[in-house]
């Protein structure tokens, strides 16, 4: 008996390791970053400040016999998000297949489908000037779509026809939160160039005053050297300071394999007040090997939809970033 015992141990561990073997690899890359940045105003001279950015990825993924392919994602970085003083952030698992899609569960770190694609098309510039103390105000932040709950879900369909894909997610109903928030999104690239996205996704709350939905439209179409976008996200709720509009442009030109300009503006509106705040900026690339150098000249006017002149704000930012 224990003879066979140990046959069918040991069958059992080699049939474990070849799987094991032949089912995935495990990789891990990093990315780092280096900045200086400041702001001035009428009310505000916030100097220069220096910050920095690291984060490593580990990713596991393998095949199996039936043809699907699993990978796990965890990244470790010492940031705000989830168990952030423990050095955790996003983490998530994917079951995918070419005929199938692609299905995340994320832990942490999920999208809707219109968060998924929400970065305004001059790239989040008024995100620079968010929670800044000017006098005895702080800035608010502009409307934004609402991301995903931990343990959501993000479906992503492989193309249906030439260049088209819809996209689908599920944040499940959490205690004393409100009930499921399910989202769509479709997205297009069939035609050499263009890429069209449009997206939504409930908000949901305990709440009617506050429970709606996000809408985003995404627009951009690429001819030689020149990119042109445009984007659209709008939050729709019942209560009119905190819903509200953001239009965003932008116009990008490469210059080289590793050098690009842009030039963004965004316009913010919402729906209690009369005054848009309107951010706009120009930025400029260069990128060799794995390492990517920046800057940044942006300029805000009346932030918190205040026509208070000392609610104009400039921001400046250099940076280097490194991905290996």
């Amino acid at each position: 008996m224990n003879n066979f015992k140990k046959i069918g141990l040991t069958a059992l561990a080699a049939s474990l390791v070849s799987v094991s073997a032949h089912a995935g690899a495990l990789t891990a890359t990093g990315s780092a970053s280096m900045n200086t940045e400041g702001h001035s105003g009428e009310e505000l001279d916030a100097g220069t400040t220096f910050s920095m950015a690291n984060s490593v990825t580990l990713a596991g993924s393998g095949e199996l016999d039936n043809g699907l392919t699993v990978s796990v994602s965890f990244e470790m970085d010492q940031g705000t998000g989830n168990n952030s003083a423990k050095g955790f952030d996003s983490h998530s698992v994917t079951v995918s297949s070419d005929t199938l899609g692609t299905l995340t569960l994320a832990g942490h770190g999920g999208s809707t489908s219109a968060s998924k694609i929400d970065t305004t098309a001059a790239g989040d510039m008024w995100d620079n000037f968010d929670g800044m103390t000017i006098g005895a105000t702080t800035t608010l932040a502009a409307a934004k779509t609402s991301g995903a709950g931990n343990n959501s879900f993000f479906y992503a369909s492989p193309d249906l026809m030439d260049g088209l894909n819809v996209t689908l997610s599920y944040n499940p109903q959490k205690a004393n939160a409100g009930p499921s928030e399910i989202g769509y999104g479709v997205n297009y690239t069939g035609v050499e160039g263009l890429s069209v996205s449009y997206a939504e996704t409930d908000i949901e709350t305990t709440a009617a005053s506050t429970s709606g939905d996000n809408s985003v439209l995404k627009l951009s179409y690429a001819y030689g050297p020149v990119t042109v976008s445009y984007s659209d996200m709008e939050t729709n709720i019942p209560t009119d300071n905190l819903a509200g509009d953001t239009d965003s442009y932008a116009l990008s030109y490469t210059v080289s394999d590793e050098l690009s300009v842009t030039y963004g503006s965004e316009t913010h509106a919402q729906d209690a007040q009369s005054t848009d705040v309107e951010v706009d900026g120009i930025s400029v690339a260069y990128t060799t090997g794995g390492m990517t150098i920046s800057a940044k000249m942006q300029s805000a006017e009346n932030l918190n939809h205040s026509t208070n002149t000392h609610m104009d704000v400039d921001y400046w930012k250099l940076g280097a970033s490194f991905a290996f």
